[in-house]
């Protein structure tokens, strides 16, 4: 194991690296690998091209051919405002610098907005995956609400040669079941064109605030991860959960007992691995998000939540802010740490 590695997670090292998951044990779950489409998904219903796209984006970047991927999403400047994302940085206005980062960090594709890609696809699509994410949340309108609109046609992401389309839902919300159709609709589309689909499984609901935020709780982003694959989304992008009890804190919704006798402990592992068994159990990938910016810290969190996801079975991480709101030599060194953690084979499913 890389030195730099454990470095980076100090005294937190020796809990994550010995610990055993003895509540859904790895043997139950469809893990990555190099043969991962071949094994799993050629065995669905996706059509030839959907398998193709999902092949250029799992063979690109630093983990070709691991069955892992490491992907920068930017589209930040929609919901958190283009000052509040990039005054940091102000390259980053630039949509070149996005994709530039994404080539130089080895990434397996690059997420954006239909804007971001647009501006720069004919010189950039053939050089690294695109992931067009159609649906944006603003803020600029006044009361804000949780909702998503849809700012870009799936017929629009095609016709900018990107392999994939991104959505975001939120679950928990009062707008969330018609995102549910809309999003529905729009992935069945993107699947006929030949596209790959993934879902940010959001929660949004200020009740999901009690005696603590469980916004991501294990319990309740699982559920939203096992809605998303209902809609057959590919990969699934989703927070690494922080607590658990969401259903029974919030006393709403059904669940069972056994979900915290059985399927679950306080271990970070353990949570994000219920996580992935609501992802058929890895069936659709699990991505989690590397999360906001907090300067000093990055790199250790960055590397922290890439092993949590790699030994909890998931496929990998999809950190944007940590990256690109600081010097780009800086971001690419982010993002390598990261990619080391899914290329390090001493570090394994638990």
């Amino acid at each position: 194991m890389s030195q730099t590695i454990q470095e980076l997670l100090g005294d937190e090292a020796k809990g994550l690296f010995e610990h055993e998951c003895k509540t859904i044990d790895r043997g139950r779950l469809h893990l990555p690998g190099p043969d991962f489409l071949e094994r799993i998904v050629c065995g669905t219903d996706r059509n030839q091209r959907v398998i193709n796209s999902l092949a250029r984006l799992f063979e690109h970047g630093r983990l070709s051919g691991t069955g892992y991927v490491s992907i920068l999403p930017v589209d930040q400047g929609i919901e958190h405002s283009a000052g509040a994302s990039f005054a940091p940085n102000p390259d980053y206005f630039d949509p070149e610098n996005i994709v530039r980062l994404a080539i130089e960090g080895g990434c397996n594709a690059v997420a954006s907005t239909v804007g971001v890609l647009g501006a720069v696809s004919r010189k950039y699509a053939h050089r690294i995956p695109f992931l067009v994410k159609v649906n944006h949340n603003e803020l600029l309108s006044y009361p804000n609400t949780f909702d998503q609109v849809m700012f870009a046609s799936v017929d629009r992401a095609y016709d900018l040669g990107a392999v994939a389309v991104g959505a975001t839902i939120y679950f928990g919300s009062e707008q969330s079941r018609q995102q549910l159709v809309e999003v529905a609709e729009a992935f069945e589309h993107a699947h006929e064109l030949g596209m790959g689909t993934v879902l940010w499984c959001y929660l949004r609901n200020p009740a999901f605030k009690a005696d603590k935020d469980y916004h991501t709780s294990a319990d309740l982003t699982g559920q939203a991860n096992h809605l998303g694959v209902t809609i057959q989304a590919d990969i699934i992008k989703q927070k690494l959960p922080t607590n658990n009890g969401g259903y029974p804190a919030l006393k709403f919704g059904k669940t069972s007992p056994l979900v915290y006798e059985k399927l679950t402990t306080d271990h970070p592992i353990d949570l994000c691995r219920y996580q992935v068994a609501n992802c058929y159990m890895g069936r659709a990938g699990l991505i989690n998000s590397g999360g906001a910016s907090s300067g000093a810290s990055d790199l250790a969190e960055a590397v922290k939540t890439a092993v949590v996801n790699k030994r909890a079975g998931g496929t990998g991480l999809i950190s944007g802010r940590k990256a690109f709101q600081r010097p780009m030599n800086e971001g690419v060194e982010l993002l390598n740490r990261i990619q080391d953690v899914y290329l390090d084979d001493s570090i394994t499913v638990a």
